[in-house]
């Protein structure tokens, strides 16, 4: 079984600028092709995304190629930057964007989209702020369908203020960063391959009977 991972950088340079969230995703990739899992890495600051809720928001709208390649994922990583002590607004932009999943469920089990991905969340920055960053992202990820396997968040952050990231600063050598990514790789790939051979059953759509039939 072949799995693919995908990578959501949302950084806000423009490609071909240097991303220091990319050199951590970058030795996240090198450690999914050693599981013999599929890579793309997509830098959502090269695409015309407009704000929204929607699946498509019109003409010129680039999100709905993303959201194919969303769909054919095993797995799904946010990578962002920290800015303001928070997510990226591009990083928010994709969690509103991905809002209108929950208008696409199956027919028979009324499962959202996401339902069967595991999802993983990388981080970087030069102030605080990474566990606000992955507690949000992972917490709109288990909403949207998503499993949040234990371990998958890792980070790198410099110290308070201006200065150098994680690449100037030699975040490669960092033995946190890179224990936890190791950590977010492997419980990815375990998690991915088990739901791939044991499909979550739940049918929401009766659940969501039961449920009618005790509320107002």
């Amino acid at each position: 079984m072949t799995l693919k991972a995908l990578f959501l950088n949302c950084t806000l340079k423009k490609s071909p600028e240097v991303s220091n969230t990319r050199a951590l995703i970058d030795k996240a990739v090198k450690l999914f092709e050693e599981q013999e899992v599929e890579t793309e890495v997509i830098r959502i600051a090269d695409y015309n995304i407009p704000v929204g809720v929607t699946s498509y928001e019109g003409e010129g709208d680039e999100w709905p190629d993303i959201l194919k390649k969303i769909k054919e994922s095993d797995i799904l990583i946010m990578g962002s930057p920290i800015w303001f002590g928070t997510r990226s607004s591009l990083l928010q932009k994709v969690i509103e964007r991905l809002d209108g999943t929950y208008m696409e469920t199956d027919p028979e089990t009324g499962q959202f989209p996401l339902y069967g991905k595991v999802a993983g969340v990388i981080i970087t920055g030069n102030e605080d702020g990474a566990h606000n960053v992955a507690a949000n992202t992972l917490f709109n990820l288990t909403h949207l369908g998503c499993t949040v396997p234990p371990n998958v968040d890792s980070y790198w952050v410099g110290p308070a203020g201006p200065g150098p990231s994680y690449i100037e600063a030699g975040g490669e050598k960092h033995l946190y960063t890179n224990k936890t990514i190791r950590f977010m790789v492997y419980n990815l790939v375990y998690f991915a391959r088990l739901i791939a051979n044991n499909p979550i059953p739940i049918n929401m759509n009766e659940l969501y009977k039961d449920a009618k039939k005790e509320s107002e």
